[in-house]
């Protein structure tokens, strides 16, 4: 008799084991599948590596897209209830460039479906209108003429157009006009490419990334750069930086910036 009830006792034991390990196995395959659906369907992060969006993205933000918002294809049956519209001008947005869509671009939305664009030296106009851009920053003064034996990015930078963007596309630059390559030089972002919209920075580290292409020693150096410089050069003002569609930035301290001009 007691030699059965130590057997009970021991079987009992090893499917309360099984069971524990079930439950945890069965814990992380749904968390697995959270985070992935999360990552999929709703927020993603994403690192800025250029100057294109300054001041309202720098390089070294850590943002979070929000990729609801646009829903699968705009607006749906969800839109009652849920926060989902579609792609409205001023938005930033990341989608897949178009010339390489493997490679990730945040722009801002300046021209809808249909709109005519227009660039005057430097002053951009939509539908025969000067668009108010208080977000622009202009590092060059140089104001390069309408002339078309220009080369690229010269040709387009500061006089183009008028253009019509084409249905289910939209025309998308970057805040630093001087520095961004967009959609002057290789054409509007199709409805398809886009990702989502640019909702907050959740952690900033004033750092250049290194070029893309790097040796796997050169990001081994940045990681040990992030972490010995991670309390001093964290720009902690930045973090939980809602991104908008106004002008709404925290300008870098004197000399912090040190990036060189060039176009990106």
């Amino acid at each position: 008799m007691t030699n059965r009830i130590c057997e009970g006792s021991l079987a009992t034991d090893e499917t309360v084991k099984k069971s524990t390990a079930r439950e945890y196995y069965e814990a992380l395959l749904i968390a697995v599948i959270f985070v992935n659906f999360a990552r999929i369907f709703v927020f993603q992060a994403f690192k800025i590596p250029t100057g294109s969006m300054e001041d309202n993205l720098k390089i070294g933000d850590h943002i979070i897209v929000n990729k609801f918002i646009y829903g699968p294809n705009g607006l749906g049956p969800l839109s009652a209830v849920a926060p989902i519209r579609e792609v409205r001008r001023g938005d930033i947005i990341v989608f897949r460039y178009p010339l390489q869509p493997d490679t990730d671009f945040v722009k801002r939305v300046i021209g809808m479906p249909g709109d005519e664009i227009e660039i005057r030296d430097k002053k951009v106009s939509v539908n025969g209108k000067r668009l108010d851009e208080p977000y622009v920053l202009h590092e060059d003064p140089q104001v390069y003429p309408n002339q078309p034996a220009l080369p690229e990015p010269y040709r387009s930078r500061d006089q183009f157009g008028p253009y019509t963007v084409p249905p289910d596309s939209y025309f998308a630059m970057g805040d630093n006009r001087d520095r961004s390559s967009d959609s002057r030089y290789w054409g509007t972002v199709p409805r398809s490419m886009i990702k989502g919209r640019a909702f907050m920075v959740y952690w900033s580290f004033a750092s250049e990334p290194p070029p893309p292409g790097s040796p796997p020693i050169e990001r081994f150096k940045e990681l040990v750069g992030v972490v010995i410089h991670f309390f001093d050069r964290t720009r902690w003002q930045r973090t939980f930086f809602i991104v908008d569609s106004k002008y709404h930035y925290t300008p870098d301290p004197p000399g912090e910036r040190s990036t060189p001009y060039g176009f990106e």
